[in-house]
């Protein structure tokens, strides 16, 4: 039986004995836990006793064994006397006082060698080393699933921190490229302000120009459309001026004629018209030629006096452009120099300038913005002409 059992399971044996002290059979339950079971199975196990005791009933005493020398028969002999009630043998005193006839002979101490105990002895060593081996083969064992078990857990650590470094390393492009992006948008968006400045500043030199030729153009027209007013206030008069002179000539005496000074010539056109046409200058009157030479003198004052019209262009003379321009151009002097005392830095706007948000602000051409703060070489911060404290392109205005 003793060899039957196993170091690595959990078995029961259920045996018959006879009691030493009364000599009657006695049934013996062992409940064997070998060393080499795993706590889970002995925990799995602990409550089985119970049920094979009721299943092999009438066990006298129960043995919990974990190892052979539990299970030696003189230890399980000892514990079932130590269990009977009592340590009378009735078969001893049966035959306690019958004569047992003559004493044989003492022996001596030799004892015949048993073979069958040494084999078991022997099978017992043998047992016992392979137990041992098996042991010894399990602990190698679990020693190499541990090191299999932790180079996986290490080479599991360097594959993540491999995957986390690449993702880093991937994260940290895509933002370099990120940033890269913004930057060319930010160049991109202040080379097109640059163009759209320029733009402005080529918009207004052209804008001046065209103004400057419109207002030449309109003195032009207005000085041609005078000199045609005149032309057709001279052509439309009913009373030819010659023709007057010579009937006074035919009905004035000879010598009238010759004393007298010819007199401007009034008409109508010359009242209405007293700063467009200059009057024709008077000829000096002959004095110290005589009579018969009277007429001729007078034909010639005649020619002189009622002379063609002058070109209308030397008549309407244009005004010089400087005084026209300096006369449209000229501010006041309240404007071209503001009070700006305790306002520290101060800007004049030259375009208009729509704020896209409340932290910006507006403004006009020509607008004062005062108490500047230089944040950034594109953006300032200010006061704006309606008081409201904001940021606005610097490339917007000019310092004072």
């Amino acid at each position: 039986m003793v060899e039957e059992l196993n170091s690595g399971k959990v078995m029961y044996a259920f045996c018959r004995v006879k009691d030493p002290n009364s000599g009657l059979p006695k049934y013996v339950l062992i409940n064997w836990t070998g060393e080499g079971v795993n706590d889970v199975r002995k925990g799995a196990c602990a409550n089985h006793v119970s049920t094979v005791a009721n299943f092999l009933k009438g066990a006298h005493v129960t043995i919990n064994a974990r190892a052979e020398e539990d299970v030696e028969p003189e230890l399980i002999m000892e514990k079932v006397a130590k269990a009977s009630g009592a340590n009378y043998n009735f078969h001893k005193e049966t035959s306690k006082f019958q004569d047992s006839g003559p004493q044989a002979p003492v022996g001596s101490v030799y004892q015949k060698t048993n073979a069958m105990s040494e084999i078991k002895r022997v099978n017992k060593d043998n047992f016992w080393a392979k137990a041992e081996k098996d042991e010894e083969n399990r602990r190698l064992e679990e020693k190499r699933r541990a090191e299999e078990e932790r180079q996986r857990l290490e080479r599991e650590r360097r594959e993540r921190e491999l995957q986390e470094a690449a993702g880093r390393e991937q994260r940290y492009k895509a933002r370099s490229s990120e940033i890269e992006a913004q930057k060319y948008q930010q160049q991109q968006e202040a080379e097109s302000r640059d163009r759209e400045q320029q733009q402005w500043v080529s918009r207004d030199a052209q804008a001046e120009e065209y103004e400057a030729r419109q207002r030449k153009g309109f003195k032009r027209s207005e000085s041609v459309e005078k000199a045609q007013e005149a032309a057709s206030l001279i052509a439309q008069r009913s009373v030819n001026p010659r023709d007057i002179f010579k009937q006074r000539e035919r009905s004035a005496p000879a010598d009238t004629v010759t004393a007298s000074q010819p007199g401007k010539l009034r008409s109508p056109f010359l009242q209405k018209e007293p700063n467009s046409v200059p009057p024709p200058a008077s000829p000096v009157p002959p004095a110290a030629r005589d009579a018969p030479s009277s007429v001729p003198v007078s034909r010639a004052e005649e020619a002189d006096l009622y002379e063609e019209p002058p070109d209308h262009a030397a008549i309407y003379e244009e005004p010089p452009q400087e005084q026209v321009d300096g006369a449209k151009y000229e501010y006041p002097a309240e404007y071209q120099q503001p009070d700006l005392t305790g306002k520290g830095l101060c800007a004049r706007a030259l375009y208009d300038y729509q704020a896209a948000d409340d932290t910006e602000i507006s403004f006009d051409p020509e607008n004062i913005i005062t108490n500047i703060e230089m944040i950034d070489e594109g953006w300032w911060r200010g006061y704006g002409p309606d008081g409201h404290f904001g940021m606005f392109p610097a490339n917007y205005v000019e310092l004072l």
